[in-house]
Protein backbone atom coordinates (compact mmCIF):
# COMPACT_ATOMS: atom_id res chain seq x y z
CA UNK A 1 0.00 0.00 0.00
CA UNK A 2 1.13 3.64 -0.86
CA UNK A 3 2.02 5.78 1.49
CA UNK A 4 -0.03 9.48 1.19
CA UNK A 5 0.22 11.00 4.37
CA UNK A 6 3.67 12.30 4.86
CA UNK A 7 3.53 16.16 6.94
CA UNK A 8 5.33 19.02 5.78
CA UNK A 9 6.29 16.14 1.94
CA UNK A 10 4.01 18.94 -0.13
CA UNK A 11 6.14 21.58 1.17
CA UNK A 12 9.34 19.76 0.88
CA UNK A 13 8.56 18.66 -2.55
CA UNK A 14 7.49 22.39 -3.75
CA UNK A 15 11.19 23.47 -2.90
CA UNK A 16 13.17 20.34 -3.99
CA UNK A 17 15.41 20.70 -7.25
CA UNK A 18 14.43 18.02 -9.21
CA UNK A 19 11.07 18.52 -8.88
CA UNK A 20 9.32 20.47 -11.42
CA UNK A 21 6.78 23.46 -10.31
CA UNK A 22 4.22 23.66 -12.55
CA UNK A 23 4.81 21.82 -15.35
CA UNK A 24 2.13 22.71 -17.52
CA UNK A 25 4.56 26.16 -18.38
CA UNK A 26 7.39 23.30 -19.91
CA UNK A 27 5.04 21.91 -22.62
CA UNK A 28 6.95 21.75 -25.81
CA UNK A 29 10.32 22.73 -24.02
CA UNK A 30 11.12 19.69 -21.60
CA UNK A 31 14.25 19.66 -23.90
CA UNK A 32 15.03 22.83 -22.61
CA UNK A 33 14.87 21.87 -19.14
CA UNK A 34 17.65 19.45 -19.68
CA UNK A 35 19.69 21.11 -21.56
CA UNK A 36 20.02 18.68 -24.53
CA UNK A 37 17.79 16.93 -27.05
CA UNK A 38 18.32 13.28 -25.80
CA UNK A 39 15.15 11.37 -26.11
CA UNK A 40 12.68 11.67 -23.40
CA UNK A 41 10.75 8.79 -21.32
CA UNK A 42 8.39 9.24 -18.80
CA UNK A 43 7.53 6.58 -16.29
CA UNK A 44 3.57 7.34 -15.02
CA UNK A 45 3.23 6.10 -11.37
CA UNK A 46 6.53 5.64 -10.74
CA UNK A 47 6.35 4.83 -7.20
CA UNK A 48 9.75 5.67 -5.32
CA UNK A 49 11.66 5.55 -8.11
CA UNK A 50 13.86 2.44 -7.88
CA UNK A 51 12.79 1.72 -11.68
CA UNK A 52 13.31 5.42 -13.14
CA UNK A 53 16.44 6.31 -11.20
CA UNK A 54 18.05 3.33 -12.83
CA UNK A 55 17.37 3.65 -15.61
CA UNK A 56 18.56 7.32 -15.92
CA UNK A 57 22.09 5.89 -14.27
CA UNK A 58 22.19 3.20 -17.14
CA UNK A 59 21.09 5.46 -20.09
CA UNK A 60 22.94 8.77 -19.62
CA UNK A 61 21.40 9.63 -23.18
CA UNK A 62 18.64 9.73 -22.52
CA UNK A 63 16.15 11.85 -20.28
CA UNK A 64 13.93 10.94 -17.85
CA UNK A 65 11.00 12.21 -16.71
CA UNK A 66 9.02 10.35 -13.41
CA UNK A 67 5.30 11.32 -12.26
CA UNK A 68 3.78 10.54 -9.33
CA UNK A 69 0.35 11.71 -7.62
CA UNK A 70 1.10 11.09 -4.53
CA UNK A 71 3.49 13.45 -2.38
CA UNK A 72 4.49 11.55 0.52
CA UNK A 73 5.50 8.73 -2.00
CA UNK A 74 7.31 11.27 -4.49
CA UNK A 75 9.40 11.99 -1.79
CA UNK A 76 11.24 8.94 -1.36
CA UNK A 77 12.14 9.49 -4.86
CA UNK A 78 13.72 13.01 -4.21
CA UNK A 79 15.52 11.40 -1.29
CA UNK A 80 16.92 9.24 -3.64
CA UNK A 81 17.94 11.83 -5.84
CA UNK A 82 19.85 14.04 -3.20
CA UNK A 83 21.56 11.30 -1.86
CA UNK A 84 23.15 10.31 -5.39
CA UNK A 85 21.91 13.32 -7.97
CA UNK A 86 21.15 12.21 -11.25
CA UNK A 87 21.44 15.29 -13.93
CA UNK A 88 19.08 13.32 -16.54
CA UNK A 89 15.68 13.03 -14.55
CA UNK A 90 13.41 14.80 -13.06
CA UNK A 91 10.41 14.41 -10.99
CA UNK A 92 6.86 15.96 -11.46
CA UNK A 93 3.73 15.42 -8.61
CA UNK A 94 0.93 15.25 -11.03
CA UNK A 95 -2.51 13.34 -11.91
CA UNK A 96 -1.84 11.08 -15.60
CA UNK A 97 -4.88 13.17 -16.76
CA UNK A 98 -3.60 16.22 -17.31
CA UNK A 99 -0.73 14.70 -18.93
CA UNK A 100 -1.56 16.31 -22.16
CA UNK A 101 -1.53 19.58 -20.78
CA UNK A 102 2.79 18.89 -19.83
CA UNK A 103 3.94 17.17 -22.92
CA UNK A 104 3.48 18.03 -26.34
CA UNK A 105 2.92 16.50 -29.25
CA UNK A 106 5.86 14.26 -30.59
CA UNK A 107 7.57 15.17 -27.49
CA UNK A 108 7.87 11.83 -25.26
CA UNK A 109 10.25 8.98 -26.86
CA UNK A 110 8.85 6.24 -24.49
CA UNK A 111 5.83 5.54 -21.45
CA UNK A 112 6.47 3.37 -19.05
CA UNK A 113 3.33 2.46 -16.75
CA UNK A 114 4.48 -0.60 -13.78
CA UNK A 115 2.11 -1.73 -11.52
CA UNK A 116 -0.64 0.28 -12.28
CA UNK A 117 -3.95 1.11 -10.05
CA UNK A 118 -5.87 -1.62 -10.82
CA UNK A 119 -9.09 0.43 -10.69
CA UNK A 120 -10.80 -3.11 -10.34
CA UNK A 121 -14.22 -1.88 -10.43
CA UNK A 122 -16.13 -1.42 -14.11
CA UNK A 123 -16.93 2.40 -13.60
CA UNK A 124 -13.43 3.19 -12.67
CA UNK A 125 -12.18 1.72 -16.05
CA UNK A 126 -11.64 4.97 -18.13
CA UNK A 127 -9.29 5.61 -14.85
CA UNK A 128 -6.72 2.56 -15.93
CA UNK A 129 -3.78 3.63 -17.31
CA UNK A 130 -3.75 1.29 -19.92
CA UNK A 131 -7.41 1.89 -21.18
CA UNK A 132 -8.19 3.11 -24.26
CA UNK A 133 -8.54 7.22 -23.06
CA UNK A 134 -5.42 7.27 -22.00
CA UNK A 135 -4.14 5.28 -25.12
CA UNK A 136 -5.70 8.40 -26.82
CA UNK A 137 -3.89 10.50 -24.59
CA UNK A 138 -0.06 8.83 -24.93
CA UNK A 139 -1.02 9.19 -28.78
CA UNK A 140 -1.08 13.15 -28.40
CA UNK A 141 2.65 13.40 -26.92
CA UNK A 142 4.33 9.99 -28.09
CA UNK A 143 6.40 10.36 -31.30
CA UNK A 144 5.45 8.73 -34.13
CA UNK A 145 7.55 5.44 -33.41
CA UNK A 146 7.35 5.77 -29.61
CA UNK A 147 6.09 2.69 -27.90
CA UNK A 148 4.19 2.10 -24.45
CA UNK A 149 5.40 -0.35 -21.96
CA UNK A 150 3.04 -2.00 -19.15
CA UNK A 151 4.29 -4.61 -16.54
CA UNK A 152 1.73 -6.07 -13.88
CA UNK A 153 0.95 -8.69 -11.77
CA UNK A 154 -2.71 -8.31 -11.66
CA UNK A 155 -4.31 -10.93 -14.56
CA UNK A 156 -7.37 -9.00 -14.55
CA UNK A 157 -5.68 -5.80 -15.67
CA UNK A 158 -3.20 -7.17 -18.46
CA UNK A 159 -6.25 -8.75 -19.59
CA UNK A 160 -8.12 -5.74 -20.11
CA UNK A 161 -5.20 -4.32 -21.17
CA UNK A 162 -4.58 -6.22 -24.14
CA UNK A 163 -8.16 -5.83 -25.06
CA UNK A 164 -7.77 -2.07 -25.17
CA UNK A 165 -4.90 -2.03 -27.06
CA UNK A 166 -6.62 -3.18 -29.83
CA UNK A 167 -9.80 -1.00 -29.25
CA UNK A 168 -7.36 1.62 -29.03
CA UNK A 169 -6.35 0.72 -32.81
CA UNK A 170 -2.76 -0.01 -31.20
CA UNK A 171 -0.74 -2.51 -32.37
CA UNK A 172 0.34 -5.33 -29.69
CA UNK A 173 4.10 -5.68 -30.49
CA UNK A 174 4.76 -8.04 -28.08
CA UNK A 175 3.61 -9.45 -24.67
CA UNK A 176 4.36 -12.51 -22.14
CA UNK A 177 2.57 -13.68 -19.13
CA UNK A 178 5.59 -14.67 -16.86
CA UNK A 179 8.65 -12.36 -17.89
CA UNK A 180 11.06 -13.57 -15.91
CA UNK A 181 10.84 -16.54 -17.33
CA UNK A 182 10.99 -15.23 -20.87
CA UNK A 183 14.54 -14.94 -21.95
CA UNK A 184 13.85 -12.25 -24.87
CA UNK A 185 11.24 -9.76 -23.10
CA UNK A 186 13.09 -10.42 -19.88
CA UNK A 187 16.56 -9.38 -21.54
CA UNK A 188 17.80 -5.84 -19.70
CA UNK A 189 14.80 -5.56 -17.49
CA UNK A 190 14.59 -2.95 -14.71
CA UNK A 191 13.18 -4.12 -11.45
CA UNK A 192 10.64 -2.07 -9.20
CA UNK A 193 10.08 -2.20 -5.74
CA UNK A 194 6.44 -4.20 -6.73
CA UNK A 195 7.81 -6.17 -9.21
CA UNK A 196 10.72 -7.88 -6.61
CA UNK A 197 8.12 -8.08 -4.06
CA UNK A 198 5.36 -9.57 -5.98
CA UNK A 199 8.12 -11.75 -7.66
CA UNK A 200 9.28 -12.98 -4.13
CA UNK A 201 5.87 -14.17 -3.04
CA UNK A 202 5.35 -16.16 -6.77
CA UNK A 203 3.15 -13.79 -8.95
CA UNK A 204 4.31 -14.41 -12.44
CA UNK A 205 4.50 -10.56 -14.19
CA UNK A 206 2.92 -9.49 -17.20
CA UNK A 207 4.59 -7.57 -20.05
CA UNK A 208 3.39 -5.85 -23.59
CA UNK A 209 5.02 -3.25 -25.54
CA UNK A 210 2.61 -1.35 -27.72
CA UNK A 211 3.27 1.56 -30.67
CA UNK A 212 0.72 2.75 -33.13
Amino acid sequence: MRLRNIPGSREVIAENKWCIQEPEHQKGHWNEIFGNKHPIHIEIGMGKGQFITTLARQNPSTNYVGIEKYSSVLLRGLQKMEEDPLENIRFIRMDAETICEVFDKDEVSKIYLNFSDPWPKDRHAKRRLTSRQFFARYDQILKNDGVVEFKTDNVDLFDFSLEEVKEAHWNLDAFTRDLHHDTAMNEGNVMTEYEERFSAMGNPIHKLIASR
